[in-house]
């Protein structure tokens, strides 16, 4: 099967939704018996602080699940969008402190990254997606 880049976005979206660690696994065994290879990665802390953490975190977790090869075209790819994905979420959480998941999907050249948080301010949670795509040649 051949999947676009709406339907990976979706995937990376579901697996940063996943609450369970049994969850997440179940999911990534799915869309893997599709094609698709995924990874999903916990993430957090004082919003700005945190952003350099994020990207590492998503670009550690994509190497160790086999999204993404050791390259720099390709870690660049899960960088930049991981970077996009962050930006759309920062007029809600500059200042804040945020907590979530980060989910990464990829089949050929389509690669999604979905960041899910929970913006922090006393007891009034806000929750916010970023969503971002790359191709990978």
């Amino acid at each position: 099967m051949n999947f676009g880049s709406k339907k990976i976005a979706s995937i990376s979206i579901k697996m940063s939704l996943t609450e369970t660690r049994e969850e997440e696994q179940k999911a990534k065994q799915h869309y893997l018996e599709m094609g698709i290879k995924t990874a999903a990665v916990d993430c957090g802390g004082e919003y700005l602080s945190s952003v350099k953490k994020i990207v590492e975190r998503a670009i550690v977790a994509a190497k160790r699940e086999g999204v993404i090869k050791d390259t720099h075209s390709e870690e660049g790819a899960v960088a930049g969008a991981t970077r996009e994905a962050l930006s759309q979420i920062m007029p809600k959480a500059v200042g804040l402190n945020v907590g979530g998941k980060l989910g990464i999907a990829r089949h050929n050249d389509h690669i999604s990254v979905a960041v899910f948080l929970g913006i922090g301010l006393l007891h009034l949670d806000e929750v916010s997606i970023g969503l971002a795509h790359r191709t990978i040649a």
